[in-house]
């Protein structure tokens, strides 16, 4: 099939998904052309694969490429042309997305590729990259790299950057490492399992890419726990008021309304639970821990994190946990750009090529982008 071929089975498919999702769900009015964000949403991963037909992932011209293991932990290594002798490179480890269930660092410029759901439960991904980023930060593979050890960068995206954001806040805290991160990227990350019921939730709980159920169903396969116990949890059934293992202090490092500013919360109010029936909190232990839920972690922690990137989109489940762990981390301190998106959505910066490509996308890579060679 001939390139214009190509191009015509392609519109036609992607107007016709488009169509279809319309039908039952309309975007809002700030998206720009939501017809292609409901096309993506709409087809099949068979189209996905056609419609993605593009240059071989990781072909970067001059750039070596390797497919090695850290420790034990596959990942794949770009590596730039050397800039001439005693010139050290940036080191930046990359923390792919796809609710701890899919995606591969094999398909796009990630570094780290962890095990996955049904593989491997919580908290082993988290300790794959635990093992990866130290052997990664070690003088032995830093002067093999030659990187600069003041310039080393942790990122991540969606269920990757829960990763990033988990492993800096551990290799921060390990006293027995003489190297540590000097900047952390999160975009879009994933922070806390506890309210679902955050406005972002509710906001978007029916939107495109990651409506609310989705990804309560990605915490439930990550921590290892029940499907059916979904409606428990969208309900905020699991942080009802008689647990006692959520004590005041823990809640208020979650708690929307005096961690988002009145743009953020409009008019939404908490949903509060009494009792919880179902004894949720034993069922699923992986809530409370900080390895999975980097927005628990207490003050004392924050504070020893680097130098910080948060990207948020406003039409996404995940903006307001990114929107606190922002405001926890500067209350804390640390060094923070919030990056906020009003026409942003859910995995826009995975859209940059044609024919799925959104100019929010596209600005939004190239502010992480910018970020990084500013502060890197």
């Amino acid at each position: 099939m001939n390139k214009m071929g190509l191009k015509a089975v392609v519109v036609t498919v992607l107007l016709a998904a488009a169509l279809s999702y319309y039908i039952y769900t309309p975007m809002p009015d700030a998206i720009q052309e939501p017809w292609k964000l409901m096309a993506v949403d709409g087809f099949d991963s068979t189209m996905v694969a056609l419609v993605g037909s593009r240059s071989p992932a990781g072909v970067v011209p001059g750039v070596k490429i390797s497919d090695i293991t850290f420790a034990g932990v596959p990942v794949r290594v770009y590596e730039p042309p050397a800039g001439g002798e005693g010139h050290l490179r940036r080191g930046l480890m990359y923390l792919h997305g796809g609710g701890w269930a899919f995606g591969s660092g094999k398909l796009s410029l990630n570094v780290c590729r962890y095990r996955l759901f049904p593989e491997v439960l919580f908290p082993e991904p988290f300790l794959d990259c635990v093992v990866a980023a130290k052997h990664f930060l070690s003088p032995e593979v830093l002067d093999k790299y030659a990187i600069d050890p003041e310039r080393v960068a942790v990122s991540g995206d969606s269920a990757g950057g829960n990763l990033a954001a988990a492993v800096a806040q551990e290799v921060a805290t390990d006293d027995s490492l003489s190297v540590k991160f000097s900047v952390q990227a999160l975009i879009y990350p994933v922070l806390q399992a506890l309210d679902f019921n955050t406005p972002s939730y509710v906001q978007n709980r029916n939107m495109a890419i990651l409506p609310r159920q989705v990804m309560v169903q990605f915490w439930l396969q990550y921590l290892g726990a029940d499907i059916s116990l979904r409606p428990q949890l969208i309900a905020n059934n699991h942080s009802a008021l008689q647990h006692s293992a959520l004590t005041p202090e823990l809640r208020s490092r979650l708690d929307w309304t005096s961690l988002l500013s009145q743009k953020f919360k409009k008019s939404y109010k908490p949903v509060v639970v009494e009792r919880d029936s179902h004894g949720l909190l034993k069922k699923i232990p992986g809530l409370l821990d900080t390895r999975s839920s980097p927005l628990l972690a207490g003050p004392e922690v924050l504070a020893k994190c680097p130098r910080t990137y948060i990207l948020t989109c406003e039409f996404d489940v995940l903006r307001d946990e990114g929107l606190m762990y922002a405001r926890r981390l500067k209350d804390a301190g640390v060094s923070v750009t919030s990056d906020y998106y009003e026409d942003g959505f859910h995995g826009c910066l995975s859209f940059i090529s044609w024919p799925l490509d959104f100019d929010v996308g596209k600005r939004a890579l190239r502010s992480y982008m910018t970020w990084l060679q500013n502060n890197l």
